[in-house]
């Protein structure tokens, strides 16, 4: 069943939207940008006025405002995933990392939940800049760890990881952070103030490198991975 005003279960965005992670409460799930499609649920839950929605590309959950849709959204088809094999993708990756390094030279900051830029959270900052190349990957760090391949990976021993790789960060029990491999051990992420810088850089695996924000991610290694192919939408498991 559809929402009045809305005709179908399936809308593509005509403007940027924000996805909160509560039915109240400004703290955001994530952003979307125009062109994305979302899920209207069967049976609508509401609460507080907020609906429930996924996002189709990562089928990645929110809350949104059901007036923000209105004029800001049309009915769509479900869209169709693009079938990316690991050649493809490896076709990509300059694009991929050419944006990430271009955002980095603007002003920003550390945003939870940020996916638009200019200000990015970890993962957001991953997801954005392979979804520039039209290659989806899930939403959170510790969900994209799960989406690829595992690659070898050590302080100071990065001679497997390839540019484009992700390098994931956190305590042994959860993945809490993410990183986008450059090569030579040297990754790209955005990080927050509490580690000693508030937005995009670049730091680097090798204990040479002293900077405090080096440091500590450094102490939370937990592994790398390739990604292999694209997302097909599916929701996956918490």
């Amino acid at each position: 069943m559809a929402l009045p005003g809305f005709p179908t279960p399936i809308l593509r965005l005509l403007q940027p939207l924000n996805l909160y992670s509560q039915p109240q409460g400004s703290g955001l799930a994530t952003q979307a940008a125009a062109g994305r499609c979302l899920q209207l649920p069967s049976a609508p839950a509401r609460h507080d006025g907020r609906l429930r929605v996924r996002l189709l590309e990562d089928g990645y959950p929110g809350w949104v405002e059901p007036q923000e849709l209105t004029g800001r959204s049309e009915p769509a088809e479900r869209p169709r995933p693009l079938l990316l094999q690991r050649a493809q993708i490896e076709a990509r990756l300059p694009a991929v990392l050419a944006l990430a390094l271009n955002w980095m030279e603007r002003p920003n900051v550390y945003l939870w939940g940020g996916t638009l830029g200019p200000d990015f959270d970890c993962s957001g900052l991953v997801q954005s800049a392979y979804a520039s190349a039209g290659i989806w990957l899930p939403r959170d760090a510790y969900l994209q760890e799960r989406f690829c391949r595992s690659v070898a990976v050590r302080p100071g021993q990065s001679s497997l990881l390839a540019p484009g790789d992700l390098i994931f960060f956190g305590t042994p029990q959860r993945c809490t952070h993410v990183g986008l491999h450059l090569g030579g051990g040297r990754y790209l992420h955005s990080s927050g103030r509490e580690h000693g810088r508030n937005g995009i850089g670049i730091d680097d695996l090798n204990p040479r490198n002293t900077h405090p924000v080096a440091d500590h991610y450094r102490r939370e290694l937990r592994g790398a991975g390739r990604v292999m192919h694209n997302h097909d939408g599916s929701p996956l498991p918490a």
